[in-house]
């Protein structure tokens, strides 16, 4: 299969003849990101003229490293030598004039000859493919970290490989929530930029005891933020995949170039909303912003947090003003506020406890169900009380 990326409607009938029927036309880097996240039989992806160079040498270098048997066919009105170094060193496989239709014939074949060779040579079988799930809240005092941690750490402790990225690059919290003193963070990535393994990713990761679970923190200077190149956070995120089974995303609240780049790769989006106007309203823009970028509606779990709190807003007044059904109200609670001072996860602090089952059906039905995972039943007592050895 083949995906035609053009911003023009008329493309797909123009190019025809070389490209054939089993093509799909997409009009967005965001769509054919998706496009290629969802569907593994895609095996070129001819980028049209009047798609930016910069955006088609990032596609071609992130397809090198998600997708190295993907061919990458550049379409130009004139090939120049800038054009062509340029696209060659990000990976593109080869650069046609527009207008020449036997040309590119010709570079599919070569192209898909070359496919057809990597995916025969490939080892080790399936590459692993876990799931990421990015929880995100417009405004800030939701609880978006609280619900980040809460979910993560709970997977981690029903023995499911998970790990926690602190998105929220200059202003982070998780680590402070989890009671962490990370050796390294995000930013250590920077140096390893092109060689992100699965060592590189162990070297990062700061460990939560208490539910196994593995977290990158955000770093301590906020002056790291500004030097984390996107590039670095997609290129975490496509190996974390690779050998975790859920990777959840905490963001700020506010649509950085980061928090864009993870949502254009997520499985899941988290959104979290409370009971006044100015987060209703949020949710609202941010859902709009989705729909803009392409991000699909089913890929969205929204959650009311403090939903049954008396401030004169209802889940009801909620849902008439987003147009969408709320899979999780999440009650107040006094005991989760001092479960963050304490560092210690309320899933894991008050199992038992209105929030813990909230956040347990999100979870469970929510999240693990909606890619196909069994659910997993109450902690055994004897696992639960290995959680808790050491606490004081």
């Amino acid at each position: 299969m083949n995906i035609l990326w053009d911003a023009d409607s008329s493309a797909l009938e123009r190019y025809q003849f070389a490209l054939g029927g089993d093509t799909q036309a997409l009009d967005s880097a965001a769509m054919v990101a998706r496009a290629l996240h969802e569907n593994p039989a895609i095996q070129q992806v001819i980028i049209g003229p009047e798609v930016l160079l910069e955006q088609a040498c990032e596609l071609a270098e992130a397809a090198r490293l998600d997708r190295p048997e993907l061919g990458v066919i550049l379409l130009r009105h004139r090939v120049d030598v800038t054009a062509l170094s340029q696209a060659l060193r990000a990976g593109v496989r080869e650069v046609v004039v527009a207008d020449d239709h036997s040309a590119l014939v010709e570079a599919l074949r070569r192209s898909s000859d070359l496919t057809a060779r990597l995916i025969g040579h490939a080892t080790g079988g399936p590459v692993r493919e876990g799931k990421v799930v990015t929880v995100f809240s417009a405004k800030g005092g939701v609880g978006k970290t609280t619900l980040a941690t809460n979910l993560s750490t709970y997977f981690a402790s029903t023995g499911t490989k998970t790990l926690l990225l602190d998105l929220d690059l200059a202003f982070g919290d998780v680590a402070i929530s989890l009671q962490l003193i990370p050796g390294k963070s995000v930013f250590d990535a920077v140096s390893m930029a092109g060689h992100v393994d699965e060592t590189a990713i162990a070297s990062l990761v700061t460990k939560h005891t208490d539910s196994g679970l593995d977290v990158i923190c955000a770093p301590n200077d906020p002056g790291d933020a500004d030097r984390i190149p996107v590039t670095t956070i997609t290129e975490l995120i496509k190996v974390a995949r690779q050998h975790y089974d859920f990777v959840f995303v905490d963001t700020p609240p506010s649509f950085t170039e980061h928090v864009l780049a993870a949502c254009d790769m997520s499985d899941a989006l988290v959104l979290i909303a409370t009971l006044d106007i100015p987060a209703v309203k949020n949710l609202r823009v941010a859902m709009d912003t989705l729909d803009m970028i392409g991000s699909p509606k089913d890929a969205r779990v929204i959650v009311l947090n403090r939903a049954d709190a008396k401030v004169g807003l209802r889940p009801d007044d909620v849902v008439a003003a987003i147009k969408t059904p709320i899979a999780v109200n999440i009650p107040n609670s006094l005991t989760v506020p001092a479960s963050v001072n304490r560092g210690v996860p309320i899933v894991l602090d008050d199992p038992k406890g209105p929030v813990a089952l909230a956040l347990r059906e999100l979870a469970e039905v929510h999240v693990r169900q909606r890619f196909g995972g069994a659910s997993v039943g109450e902690t055994a007592p004897a696992q639960r009380k290995s959680l808790f050895r050491g606490r004081k």
